[in-house]
């Protein structure tokens, strides 16, 4: 329940930097709520489905129904899914200009504050030394996590938080600076790639294939393509063109 209250203030807190966002730039454009919603609605289920299928083998995969009911979640599969339900949401709605200059603060901001639901319910990391680490001391804990009692553990949810709050930052220091605004969010999607890549180190998740925990064999796949399209947004010049119906969003 403390993690589901948790993202779900965070979703709150995602619309509300979206809304004032929305107003900084002045865009008029209502058909971006039909956007956010398609992409919370799809997120969800993302995030159930990111982590159904654990096994090659079909069978070896936990009925559909058993894993949406009781299954774990995976921010990747929801944020892929919210994404591609956007990209769908503007062609059907005959959307023409780009909304990740109002997408990028918002989901940063939704995403620092959900998280604090995964740091206060979910197993932190691995075993670890470092002055900040969480240590075990609940006998529920640690058989939960299967780790013995007193083990100190990465808080990696920790990290994660100050990753989307450190991004955050960014995000607002450069929202008028780059030639085009809406490129914020393939620069911030990038960005936190490339972290969860690196801190699937100290998540303590299994390793699937050739070393690599699933998530990132995922990123494995996707990062060649985010990081050239950042690199293309680092590198594109002004236009003066204007965004459709929205000029101001940038």
């Amino acid at each position: 329940m403390t993690h589901d209250l948790w993202v779900g203030i965070g979703v709150l807190t995602a619309g509300g930097v979206l809304a004032l966002e929305k107003w900084r730039r002045g865009v008029s454009d209502e058909r971006i709520w039909a956007l956010v919603a398609l992409a919370v609605g799809f997120g969800a289920v993302g995030a159930r489905l990111g982590t159904w299928l654990q096994h090659l083998q079909p069978s070896a995969n936990d009925p559909l129904a058993v894993h949406w009911l009781y299954g774990n979640r995976s921010i990747l599969g929801g944020l892929a899914f919210a994404y591609v339900a956007v990209l769908v949401g503007k062609r059907l709605l005959r959307m023409q200009w780009r909304t990740g200059a109002l997408f990028a603060p918002a989901v940063a901001a939704g995403m620092a504050v959900g998280r604090v639901g995964c740091l206060l319910t979910e197993p932190p990391g691995t075993a670890t030394d470092v002055p900040w680490a969480v240590t075990v001391t609940s006998t529920a804990d640690a058989a939960a996590w299967g780790v013995p009692l007193g083990t100190r553990l990465h808080p990696s949810f920790a990290y994660e938080i100050a990753f989307h709050l450190l991004a955050l930052l960014a995000i607002w220091i450069c929202r008028d600076r780059l030639a085009d605004a809406a490129d914020l969010f393939t620069l911030y999607i990038t960005g936190y790639a490339l972290f969860r890549f690196g801190v699937e180190a100290v998540r303590g998740n299994e390793v699937a294939w050739l070393g690599l925990t699933r998530p990132q064999l995922f990123l494995a796949a996707t990062l060649p393509l985010l990081i050239w399209r950042s690199a293309v947004a680092v590198r594109r010049q002004p236009q003066g063109v204007e965004h459709g119906p929205a000029p101001a969003i940038g």
